[in-house]
């Protein structure tokens, strides 16, 4: 039996763009059109009427971006298999459409055949990238913070006592300050390290490597010495 076509659902503000789409998808056997929007809002309102296998959707358009049309859809429909169609992959742009819940992202220069695979392979459940797109996500990664990289050298300094067990008033005597700036200093590291408690923010720093962790001389055997003595003979009885 032969399955049925995929539908979908394609929404831009420009009319000539939506009647290309329409034209790429009918030259496809398996590729059915399902309806078209002109903005998120009247997007939201065609899905909830035909409930497309797959949405093609610009971001970019007014009264509702494509962003917030996502979410809308998504909020409703987790099922939602909804493709970011759109001119450029600005970093920020990608970040927002992929958090929405958008389950691919690719540029409006995509053939015909690229298009369609694209739209198939979401169908199946998998998510596309253009190479633009997975690009932008490699650069919001890295400029996200790492866990301490915006601790100060004092808050360093009080980090590392604290994870050498101290409290604050043995801090306070160890680095010659005052109660008061450790207690304020303390509150800062557990901000930036958004944790709670001390304990929380010892973990993290241990896990992550933050401060040097300390040894304890007790926990460490005596080296084996190659003149030692062979142990004494029992006594015979």
């Amino acid at each position: 039996m032969t399955e049925r076509p995929t539908t979908v659902l394609v929404v831009d503000d420009h009319a000539m763009v939506r009647q290309g789409l329409v034209s790429m998808l009918s030259a496809f056997d398996d590729m059915q059109f399902a309806g078209e929007a002109a903005d998120g809002e009247m997007a939201v309102q065609v899905y909830e009427r035909c409930h497309p296998d797959v949405v093609l959707m610009d971001l970019m358009m007014p009264r509702m971006d494509g962003v917030e049309a996502i979410k809308h859809i998504r909020e409703r429909h987790p099922e939602a298999k909804i493709i970011a169609l759109t001119s450029f992959a600005s970093d920020d742009l990608v970040e927002h459409a992929l958090q929405a819940g958008a389950s691919g992202y690719v540029l409006k220069n995509v053939t015909a055949d690229e298009l369609v695979k694209t739209v198939r392979t979401v169908q199946h459940g998998q998510r596309v990238l253009a190479p633009e797109a997975a690009d932008a996500i490699f650069h919001v990664i890295r400029r996200q913070p790492q866990p301490g990289e915006d601790l100060t050298e004092r808050e360093n300094e009080v980090l590392a006592r604290m994870v050498e067990g101290l409290n604050n008033t043995e801090i306070a005597h160890r680095l010659m300050l005052s109660v008061s700036t450790i207690k304020f200093h303390v509150s800062a590291i557990l901000s930036k390290l958004n944790v709670t408690n001390r304990v929380e923010a010892v973990v993290l720093a241990v896990q992550h490597g933050l401060v040097p962790v300390p040894v304890n001389e007790q926990d460490i055997p005596p080296a084996a010495s190659s003149t030692s003595s062979p142990p004494a003979a029992s006594p015979r009885t």
